[in-house]
């Protein structure tokens, strides 16, 4: 199957060096559009959301489920342009770790401290930290709303110790000081429709979102199968994924402007606990 979004020799480059690419207009407005669409009327999101607070008691709200469906957001995690560039950056096969949903609501969505993936996937029986994350922004993400933050290079510090608080993990502060002075802090402002690919081991985070404007955006998160974890643990370990064409997103799209079959189904997982968010 063609893939029309093939990351070139230098993007993949970009990625290993900087620890994050950002790829505008992954998705189209169409596509980004129904995405957002099914985001605000999916039950998943109204039946198995989690409120996660920040120190400063804002809340975010995260869905999290562990394998992709035949459903909008399971052509999203498996689509050749998200697939494909996982690979390429992971240098080889990958499968989908997980996905989580996210919502910002305006004046009161919550910040995100500083903290690295690998920070705390690594106790899931990861041994390696080939992993890594594709954040889709459904509508515009800026500095207003609480866009996403990366340490540009900090991947390369490997991973640093992580601490929890008010249910948030978050990376030793005085490391995070230290790399924060020496490398460049970057704001990943971001239409609907494009995407930051980032790994697991660079430092991100997000302010609150102040503004008076809601933040959406859907994160699926992949491991390199030759990572498969050693022990069980709430997400997966290696289970081989079947990508679907770049078209199946406006497909299912299709499906759902005149049914809520496409939507969640009551006996795919959805996980509620140890897991962090951006």
């Amino acid at each position: 199957m063609a893939n029309n979004h093939q990351l070139s020799a230098k993007q993949v480059r970009s990625f290993l060096d900087d620890g994050y690419l950002i790829v505008p207009n992954l998705f189209d407005q169409q596509e980004a559009n129904l995405l957002l669409a099914a985001a605000q009327a999916d039950p998943m999101m109204k039946d198995h959301t989690l409120d996660v607070d920040d120190r400063s008691g804002r809340n975010s709200q995260i869905t999290v489920w562990n394998h992709p469906r035949n459903d909008i957001w399971g052509m999203v995690s498996c689509s050749h342009r998200v697939v494909d560039a996982m690979e390429a950056m992971l240098g080889g096969e990958v499968y989908h770790y997980h996905s989580k949903l996210l919502h910002k609501k305006p004046e009161v969505g919550g910040a995100w401290e500083w903290h690295q993936d690998y920070g705390y996937w690594y106790k899931n029986g990861c041994l390696y930290p080939y992993l890594a994350s594709c954040w889709i922004a459904l509508n515009r993400a800026d500095k207003g709303n609480g866009c996403m933050q990366v340490i540009k290079g900090s991947h390369h510090a490997g991973r640093i110790e992580h601490h929890v608080d008010s249910g948030q993990n978050y990376a030793d502060p005085e490391r995070v000081e230290q790399l924060a002075n020496r490398l460049e802090i970057v704001y990943c402002e971001l239409d609907p429709g494009s995407a930051l690919f980032f790994h697991c081991n660079v430092l991100h985070r997000s302010d609150a979102n102040t503004s008076n404007r809601t933040r959406w955006n859907l994160i699926c998160c992949y491991n390199a199968a030759r990572n498969n974890p050693y022990k069980a643990f709430p997400h997966p370990q290696y289970t081989p994924l079947e990508k679907v064409a770049d078209t199946a997103i406006k497909e299912m799209g299709l499906k759902l402007s005149v049914s809520s079959d496409s939507f969640y189904k009551p006996d795919q997982e959805v996980i509620t606990r140890g897991h962090t968010a951006k």
